[in-house]
């Protein structure tokens, strides 16, 4: 029997992001999203709520034009080192997947039901989870991360079926 999980929570920099900080002398001015990975969610989202996390303070609001305004999903800041505490708080760890890649994201992998490290995760984050992806955070880690949950727990995508009408993709666009 599969395990019904409830919650997906994503860390931003390094998993969504190539982990890269492009400074200029008036401070933190970009960041790198790679992509297919806002397709790939649309495809999980009708199964599982989709949050995202970052520790970056600094950054906010690029990924927060990133994740909330251009992709439609809720974004949390939340230190690095207390994520554990804060996510116990706000979800029931045991029905939580997350994705993660920093140094401190063990803490978490270890404590919630099923995780997932990008191949350029720090070391303490593959060790404690579950799966990880053959792609680098940032290169389409968040895409193959969303196909292996999809086909683990809940429908595999079949690429011969056509896609839902009614899931909003970011190429719905017309010429």
């Amino acid at each position: 029997m599969k395990k019904i999980f409830k919650h997906l929570i994503i860390d931003v920099d390094g998993v969504m992001t190539t982990g890269h900080f492009i400074y200029s002398s008036k401070g933190k001015m970009y960041k790198i999203f790679g992509p297919d990975d806002n397709d790939a969610l649309s495809l999980l989202k009708k199964y599982i709520q989709i949050d995202f996390i970052t520790g970056d303070k600094k950054g906010f609001a690029i990924s927060k034009k990133r994740i909330v305004d251009d992709m439609n999903y809720k974004l949390y800041l939340v230190s690095t080192t207390k994520r554990l505490e804060w996510l116990s708080k706000k979800y029931d760890l045991n029905k939580l997947i997350y994705i993660g890649d920093g140094i401190f994201d063990h803490y978490v992998m270890k404590n919630v039901g099923y995780s997932i490290a990008p191949q350029n995760a720090d070391n303490l984050a593959k060790k404690s989870a579950q799966y990880i992806t053959k792609r680098n955070g940032g290169e389409r880690a968040v895409a193959e991360a969303c196909l292996h949950i999809l086909k683990k727990f809940f429908e595999e995508y079949n690429p011969n079926q056509k896609l839902e009408k009614k899931i909003k993709f970011s190429g719905n666009w017309t010429v």
